[in-house]
């Protein structure tokens, strides 16, 4: 651990307790557990599921190039005001510092102690980034997927980003099951997929919402969701992006609770009573509070599709959450047409660059160009068919 002392520059009376933070630095993941879990326990925490320790610690365990440089930024007083999880990581011969999860991970928020430290000022926020990159030797941080408010807390890494090719997508959650459904879900969809759960039922038997308990019904879970996306895929004729056995031993480590303390990751499955076939998933990143959805899939056989299976077990898990107590379920990054019909927030993202060398100013300017022709292309249905079409070419060649 190494700490430093970082002079701000001063901007006026409101900010001179700001002007000298200490950033207390951990290269080890277990030297940052003690500080991290205490922030993570805390009830005035702003925080995201994707950056728990657990979280973060099956991340680090299964991708070997990435290395933890945990900062915690603290006052004068020695309170901790905010958490950066990085990794680091070469990339085109820089050294580029990330929130840990990259495509993992739908949100790349710091941990922040509580809504008065998320409100320090980004400027102060960047030359204590600045100040700690140019002591461990960082050219760039890359931040994706950056809230410009998350929580009702706004996000100061957001400030002065570029628009991300897409927003995220959630739902507030009620503490009545059924009233939340009614809410987010019209009349006459709940009564036509009442109807399709009938005629599958009576087709395939009954069906039974679960959700994994043990290490190794969350392992099935993961198991069923890569065998319906690798037939997805090929029916696609798209590459498969979770084709690599890294990717099954983050979702295995990251759905294997802890002593006392629940798993990063929760499983959910609509599963046949009569077999234990699972038709449809739905994975994903859990603290107290949220549910993120991060992987969700259904059996593609057109027998078992035509009932919409996915659909059923998304009113299932929106019930399941509201029941238990979480306040917010969120459906993951990307536009989809049943995202924009149930969800009542979009959570607007960002991505940005700070630079630290003169490397990394160049790094910054090719990040903003290529995040921009990305969410043009996204934006573009013309444009995102071409972009599809050559992906299957490539793919193809390959």
């Amino acid at each position: 651990m190494v700490g430093l002392v970082i002079e701000l520059p001063r901007a006026g009376p409101a900010r001179t307790a700001e002007a000298r933070l200490l950033a207390e630095v951990h290269t080890r993941l277990d030297a940052a557990e003690a500080p991290w879990r205490d922030l993570e326990g805390s009830a005035t925490v702003v925080m995201t599921p994707y950056q728990r320790f657990d979280w973060a610690a099956a991340y680090f365990a299964t991708a070997p190039r990435a290395r933890p440089l945990i900062a915690v930024l603290r006052d004068p007083c020695g309170r901790p005001r905010l958490l950066l999880p990085f990794a680091v990581r070469r990339e085109r011969g820089l050294r580029v510092a990330r929130i840990v999860g990259e495509r993992h991970a739908n949100f790349h928020m710091p941990v922040f102690a509580s809504r008065e430290a998320a409100a320090l000022p980004p400027e102060t926020v960047r030359a204590a980034l600045v100040r700690l990159g140019r002591a461990h030797g960082i050219d760039a941080y890359a931040f994706a997927h950056q809230p410009r408010a998350f929580a009702d807390t706004v996000n100061p890494l957001a400030e002065g980003g570029t628009p991300s090719p897409s927003d995220g997508y959630g739902m507030r959650l009620g503490p009545d099951p059924e009233e939340t459904v009614a809410r987010l879900f019209s009349g006459d969809a709940r009564r036509k997929l009442r109807q399709k759960e009938k005629w599958l039922t009576a087709a395939h038997g009954p069906v039974a919402h679960v959700v994994a308990a043990t290490a190794e019904e969350a392992e099935a879970v993961i198991g069923a969701y890569l065998a319906q996306k690798a037939v997805r895929f090929a029916q696609l004729r798209l590459p498969n992006p979770f084709a690599q056995e890294a990717d099954r031993a983050f979702l295995t480590a990251a759905c294997r609770p802890g002593p006392a303390r629940p798993a990063a990751l929760e499983c959910h499955a609509l599963r046949r009573e009569a077999d234990g076939h699972v038709l449809a998933t739905f994975i994903g990143a859990v603290d107290a509070r949220r549910f993120s959805a991060m992987l969700t899939s259904f059996d593609p056989d057109p027998a078992l599709a035509r009932f919409s299976p996915g659909d059923l077990l998304l009113h299932a898990l929106v019930r399941d959450q509201a029941a238990r107590g979480r306040v917010a379920l969120d459906l993951g990054v990307g536009e989809a047409p049943y995202k924009s019909k149930i969800c009542d927030e979009v959570i607007a993202l960002v991505d940005a660059c700070v630079p630290v060398s003169a490397r990394g100013r160049a790094f910054a300017a090719g990040m903003r160009l290529r995040v921009r022709l990305k969410r043009r292309v996204k934006r573009s249905p013309r444009l995102r068919a071409l972009a599809e079409g050559l992906r299957r070419l490539v793919h193809r060649a390959g």
